[in-house]
């Protein structure tokens, strides 16, 4: 019955897409991060999602020692599932963007199923002022980004980390990202369950309306049927309003200010806690009962927190 199943919440934290100019609550330093996850995680998520910033500018860094000061604290104060990116930032190499996940060797790493343009230049013309240069390079550069996942690019992240344990956040930005990821599983690459990360309204990728979602779900089900667990993010102000649709149809979800700095319609989120909030409001006003750790870890088959290298 659709009240006994359990919803995990995933929260992204801080991202790489954002920059600290948009925000005030942007997480930026590795106390930040950590008592952002922290708070994330007291709020109803089940997993954090986490990305590495330099401390003095914000500029996303992908280097391992970068991601040691708050993997260690949020593993100590919490039992939630850490998930680290390998998306890293568009412009970062795939041997870059591997490193932490090869390291520390945690329960969940992302993972991006193609290539697609990234376009985050409409951001120009909200934000206007920026107290580092490479914030608004970030954006403009973004005009001629080509985020670059290749078929070789996908089997380097998962041949690097194929003794770890690690399972997958596969991040779909389109429906040939569920074929580039039956293509893995079909060769024995990636195995069910399969944690499949639906992503809309990112300029590049599937938009957000209503169809978009019904087709995602449609076809991951004619191509996975009952090997997948499925999950759900929207950028910016599409955030809750997918959370809100998928969650009717069956789907986990994914807040956190990494996707979306907003909480309301021009009102920013004062933190990630307060999205993870509003998320578990909607799934308990569809009387949907939110999943622990301990349940996400059982229904995505985790090796456990006691398996990782930190």
């Amino acid at each position: 019955m659709a009240n006994e199943r359990k919803v995990i919440i995933t929260c992204a934290v801080t991202g790489a897409i954002h920059t600290p100019s948009m925000s005030p609550y942007l997480p930026v330093t590795p106390q930040q991060i950590a008592e952002a996850a922290l708070g994330a995680v007291q709020a109803g998520a089940a997993i954090v999602h986490l990305h590495a910033r330099n401390p003095e500018t914000g500029r996303p860094d992908q280097r391992p020692e970068a991601f040691t000061p708050f993997l260690q604290v949020i593993k100590q104060r919490s039992d939630c599932v850490i998930n680290l990116t390998t998306g890293g930032a568009p412009y970062m190499t795939v041997q870059e963007r591997v490193q932490p996940a090869a390291t520390y060797k945690p329960e969940l790493a992302s993972l991006n199923m193609g290539s697609m343009n990234f376009g985050l230049y409409p951001m120009l013309a909200r934000f206007k002022d920026f107290r580092f240069a490479w914030e608004r390079e970030h954006l403009e550069n973004s005009r001629d980004l080509v985020f670059r996942n290749s078929f070789q690019d996908i089997e380097y992240v998962l041949r690097t980390c194929a003794e770890n344990g690690t399972r997958f956040e596969c991040e779909c930005y389109d429906i040939s990202h569920l074929y580039n990821l039956a293509h893995f599983l079909d060769r024995g690459l990636l195995k069910p369950p399969l944690w499949v990360q639906s992503v809309f309204g990112l300029l590049g990728g599937i938009g957000s309306h209503p169809e978009d979602v019904l087709h995602m779900k449609r076809t991951a089900d004619r191509l996975f049927g009952s090997q997948y667990r499925w999950s759900v993010l929207g950028a910016g102000r599409n955030q809750l309003p997918v959370a809100a649709m998928a969650a009717a149809m069956g789907s986990n979800i994914r807040v956190g200010l990494e996707d979306s700095l907003w909480i309301g319609p021009g009102k920013l989120a004062e933190s990630n806690a307060a999205q993870v909030r509003r998320a578990r409001q909607i799934l308990e006003g569809l009387n949907l009962e939110v999943a622990t750790p301990a349940d996400a870890r059982e229904i995505l088959q985790l090796k456990g927190a006691d398996q990782v290298a930190f």
